[in-house]
């Protein structure tokens, strides 16, 4: 695996974060980007530093019933103050700032095929050919070899465990067009003179960005349109989501340099050692995201998810590419390739095994120690295949629907 590529990937990612974190507590509470991006660094990195994996497992679950809660009421309120589904269709298409400046009504407009997910291959901003093959290779990156993924995958407690919390992944995928998208376009249908601003200089007033200021869709969407309560509640909830996503990155990232890199370097090195090298990375890591924010705010004239999709598909098909290898030729794996718990189907003494490459204080107990049997019962395989079958079918139907 190209280890360096994923270090690259994981900085880009966290940096990103950061970012968005730091844009939506500028239009919150009024801070500036820098002091907003160090109090979100500072309450992340104690507790990623400290807790290490377990206490990111325990906070992001606590996290997500918060996150899917508050992003629920937020999209509720936001539905009912347009007037509905069917309300939103229409309007959206009609959501143009009253400052065009010299730009004509139609260029202000949102595009025809706006409400299109598969667009023209040659007149469209985003063509169907592009979004289904370049998709699939970033989502292969992200889904199947990103490391704060598959970190939480080798670290459940079965096989079922893993299929189910895929499975889990994959329906809450669901909810971003509902939570997400839709109260993005809402907030430009309610606030189109700040979120859809096309005059340079009026947008640098608004959010410092010229190209436009649809970064702060959802964040306006708070500010404006909730009550005190609840949005503190949604502050709460960015933020929650934002560290998390944060934390992830940098424990993944730290796993990723102590026992990738720093064991090649010292491979006499002692547990105490690569814990110690792991939090100087992290803490490294959160220097450098901080240096690099002037980038991001330039890099594609601020636009957050341009910069995301063009660092991915610069860096993620030499992943995707090795990923397909090892699955489709037998070749390419390497004879450790077995150590991976779901080749596995059969319990085998820990002797030949060395996990995680540190030193066993007791090899007596070696001989002892055995593998988690992985076997499924028919009753747990029906039942992951059953909701993945249901899933897929409702991912599938809601692409058709929207296509």
């Amino acid at each position: 695996m190209p280890l360096s590529l994923m270090d690259l990937l994981s900085l880009f990612s966290s940096q990103v974060d950061m970012f968005s974190g730091a844009v939506f507590i500028q239009v919150a509470l009024g801070w500036n980007i820098y002091l907003s991006v160090i109090a979100l660094l500072i309450i992340t990195t104690i507790y990623t530093v400290t807790g290490g994996l377990a206490a990111l497992m325990y906070t992001d679950t606590v996290q997500t019933f918060v996150i899917i809660g508050g992003a629920c009421i937020l999209a509720g309120y936001a539905f009912l103050e347009v007037g509905g589904y069917d309300a939103l269709m229409e309007k959206y298409m009609n959501a143009i700032p009253h400052n065009l400046g010299n730009m004509s009504a139609q260029c202000a407009s949102p595009r025809p095929d706006a409400l299109h997910l598969l667009r023209d291959p040659y007149s469209g901003d985003l063509p169907w050919p592009a979004l289904i093959v370049g998709l699939s290779i970033v989502s292969t990156w992200y889904w199947c070899s990103d490391q704060v993924i598959v970190q939480r995958c080798l670290a459940a407690r079965s096989l079922t465990h893993v299929k189910l919390g895929c499975v889990l992944c994959g329906y809450l995928k669901i909810l971003p067009m509902f939570l997400m998208v839709m109260p993005g376009m809402i907030s430009r249908v309610l606030y189109p003179d700040e979120v859809a601003c096309v005059v340079p200089s009026e947008c640098r007033k608004i959010c410092g960005a010229e190209i436009g200021c649809s970064n702060i869709a959802y964040p306006k969407l708070v500010v404006e349109l909730m009550p005190s309560g609840l949005r503190g509640l949604m502050l709460a909830v960015m933020l929650a989501a934002l560290m998390s996503s944060l934390a992830s990155i940098f424990n993944s990232s730290g796993t990723l340099f102590t026992m990738d890199i720093w064991r090649k370097v010292r491979p006499q090195a002692a547990e105490r050692e690569l814990l110690l090298v792991g939090r100087v990375w992290t803490v490294c890591l959160v220097a450098f995201s901080i240096a690099w924010i002037p980038v991001v705010q330039a890099a594609q004239g601020g636009q957050l998810f341009d910069y995301i999709q063009s660092v991915a598909s610069f860096l993620a098909p030499p992943i995707a590419a090795v990923f397909f290898l090892a699955l489709f030729v037998k070749r390419v794996n390497e004879p450790l390739a077995r150590l991976v718990f779901s080749l596995r189907h059969s319990q085998e003494p820990r002797d030949e095994v060395r996990i995680s490459g540190l030193r066993d204080s007791n090899p007596q107990d070696k001989a002892s120690a055995i593998l988690p049997n992985i076997q499924e019962s028919l009753t747990h395989t029906r039942l992951v295949n059953a909701n993945a079958m249901v899933m897929m079918s409702c991912a599938i139907f809601l692409w058709a629907y929207y296509a």
